[in-house]
């Protein structure tokens, strides 16, 4: 913690929050936004289903690439500029998107706002650590998460009336504005939280030492497991929604709205209750009931799957009591690991978006395809991908104090 911290912010702490959480939002937001008008780009552009797909490869794969760099250049250079350069190019990026004429200029600008908008998720995680001691920064990333939470929900109702009143230019042109409102909040809000006695030399040498003494970390790598892994319980759901929801669910596309309510609803209510919880229990105990809770949804939901026909009445319920319970671990585990490396907290936050941003990708590129047919499968990979999380934290808590 920057023991200057009481001076650099002087406003109340939900304000932080609000601007860390609007810095975390751009991701899944730029995400989401343009999903809505995949058919209208495609038709104007002259693109094919493969190409259109690859506008999203592309922001996935640069999002992940630079996650490892973020956090570790804000150690050397500082917290301030790197979210201010990247809230800069993210707005270029997306002003190059608005002007593409062809698919290829669209796949370009989609990777390079992949590559920038990652600073602010990497770089508001170490903000927080360096501005609270625990209890207090559990607070504050326990509201983080729950404005974090809207993002998903909110983007493709904003994308779908962009498109429909305007076109899919608009969205984009939403985008420039949304990055350029950020940068000058940012510019004119948020202070250096970098100490300077902690600040480190930049140089290559550095940079791969730094990383292979994290990378050896048996607590850190364990822990990023625990907090990133479980997620993808949920996450499969999501990437697999067309036919999960549309076919095995039978609901219309207007009612997909339900789906995404109940999954968000459940780490919104998840974050508030683990933020309530801050400084009231133990943190491994808080733990313990996040991982609970998951445990007893993923069981349920595999008895259901094999003894009832797929409803969305049952279904729904589940994933979101599901979601709640990593929505109350997830904050707690995330400052446990970042605190694994209190010199470089900016590069433990890259490397543990790192490795949850590989583990999406993962289930998106190979396990979902595998098991979205069938919804036994669906519940049964879900509960596996949790159990990753859950041995990794059974096989670290006892060395944590």
């Amino acid at each position: 913690m920057n023991p200057d911290a009481s001076q650099l912010w002087r406003g109340p702490r939900w304000a932080l929050a609000i601007l860390l959480a609007c810095l975390g939002m751009v991701g899944p937001f730029s995400i989401d936004t343009y999903l809505p008008a995949f058919t209208g780009i495609a038709g104007s552009l002259q693109a094919t289903p493969v190409q259109m797909q690859q506008t999203l490869s592309g922001y996935l794969l640069g999002f992940a690439v630079m996650n490892l760099f973020h956090g570790a250049l804000s150690d050397s250079f500082g917290r301030r500029p790197l979210v201010l350069l990247g809230t800069a190019v993210f707005t270029l990026a997306s002003m190059g998107c608005a002007l593409s004429g062809s698919i290829a200029h669209l796949i370009f600008f989609r990777t390079l706002q992949g590559m920038s908008s990652g600073a602010g998720v990497v770089v508001s995680r170490a903000i927080i650590r360096d501005m609270f001691p625990p209890s207090e920064a559990q607070r504050v990333m326990s509201q983080v998460t729950i404005f974090f939470g809207v993002a998903p929900a909110v983007a493709p109702m904003v994308g779908g009336f962009l498109y429909v009143h305007s076109d899919w230019h608009s969205i984009f042109w939403f985008l420039v504005l949304v990055g350029t409102a950020l940068w000058v909040a940012n510019w004119r809000l948020l202070p250096e939280t970098l100490h300077q006695e902690l600040a480190q030399p930049f140089h290559v040498g550095n940079l791969l030492r730094g990383y292979a003494k994290l990378c050896s970390s048996r607590r850190f790598i364990l822990l990023a497991l625990a907090s990133g892994v479980p997620f993808n319980g949920v996450f499969l759901y999501v990437l697999a929604a067309p036919v999960f929801v549309g076919q095995h669910l039978g609901l219309a596309p207007t009612q997909f709205f339900w789906f995404f309510c109940f999954n968000i609803g459940g780490i919104m209510a998840g974050a508030w209750v683990s933020g309530r919880l801050a400084g009231r229990i133990r943190p491994k105990t808080q733990i313990r009931h996040g991982f609970v809770v998951m445990v007893l949804m993923a069981v349920l939901n595999v008895i259901l799957n094999l003894l009832l026909k797929p409803s969305p009445f049952w279904a729904f319920p589940v994933l979101f009591a599901f979601a709640f319970g990593w929505a109350l671990m997830v904050p707690v585990v995330t400052l446990m690991a970042l605190d694994q490396a209190p010199d470089r907290r900016g590069m433990a936050s890259s490397l543990q978006s790192c490795i949850g941003s590989a583990a999406n990708g993962l289930v998106a590129g190979l396990v979902v395809p595998l098991v979205m047919h069938s919804t036994l499968q669906l519940a049964l990979a879900s509960a596996g991908l949790m159990s990753i999380g859950l041995v990794s934290w059974l096989w670290i808590k006892r060395e944590l104090p």
